[in-house]
């Protein structure tokens, strides 16, 4: 109970401390444009990939199952309010997770234990502004562009498996308009850019609170990557339950 509650003050912590520091100089903009690349454009290959396949596999199952029916049609539907109201968002959530913030908690738990975080402070640079804003600002920024890749991904992995099962294309996209609207396209981003907030924190967290060496850089990098994920599905549920 103690290491909880000393893990959700930290974070609070840190993320209020952020937020307060976001705009006040020195503004570490190199930095910014660093982890901007390596959460965003790095990660499309891996969210649009696993996202297609994840499409395709709901297409596979439900066009079959629909099709016995005679509502063949519906499978448009279906597999689009799927893809951009849960499997992009919490994908896009996850990959970034496994890629990003394992490796963020790696890099800030190194400093940690080598000292570099308080030479940072010698050196009159606010860790703060330094590590934690330009990581937060990426994940928060970059989640809801690649939910909003992985959605056209995983439609469009869906369409091709679906014109495999026997589904006509026009049938496919007819039922797409009609059913999927521009609000679960903005709401699977709402909750991705949530997923980016917690990833950030989290990682930046375990990083910083790291110590015992190697080990421990291994033991943050793990934490990282599984309270990341825990948090995400939590926090699906309920923004599912609110935004849907």
């Amino acid at each position: 109970m103690n290491a909880t509650l000393t893990f959700i003050g930290e974070c609070t912590i840190i993320l209020f401390r952020a937020i307060g520091r976001l705009f006040v100089r020195p503004v570490e903009s190199n930095e910014w444009v660093n982890q901007m690349a390596f959460v965003g454009v790095n990660s499309i290959p891996i969210v649009a990939l696993t996202t297609m396949f994840s499409g395709g596999v709901l297409a596979l199952y439900s066009s079959d199952m629909l099709m016995r029916y005679g509502a063949g049609s519906l499978t448009g539907s279906l597999v689009g309010l799927a893809v951009t109201r849960e499997v992009a968002p919490v994908l896009a959530g996850i990959m970034v997770a496994a890629r990003c913030g394992s490796s963020m908690a790696a890099q800030i738990g190194q400093m940690a234990v080598t000292e570099q975080v308080d030479a940072l402070r010698s050196l009159n640079v606010q860790p703060i502004n330094y590590l934690v804003v330009p990581r937060l600002v990426a994940c928060v920024l970059g989640l809801p562009i690649l939910c909003l890749i992985g959605c056209y991904a995983g439609i469009l992995g869906g369409l091709w498996v679906s014109q495999y099962a026997g589904v006509p294309q026009e049938s496919f996209l007819n039922s797409l308009r009609q059913f999927v609207q521009p609000w679960d396209f903005l709401g699977g981003m709402i909750k991705s850019l949530v997923f980016g907030l917690i990833v950030s924190v989290v990682a930046c967290q375990q990083g910083l609170r790291t110590k015992d060496g190697a080990v421990g850089v291994g033991r943050a990098t793990t934490n990282t990557v599984v309270i990341s994920m825990v948090l995400i599905y939590v926090a699906n549920f309920i923004l599912a339950a609110i935004l849907f």
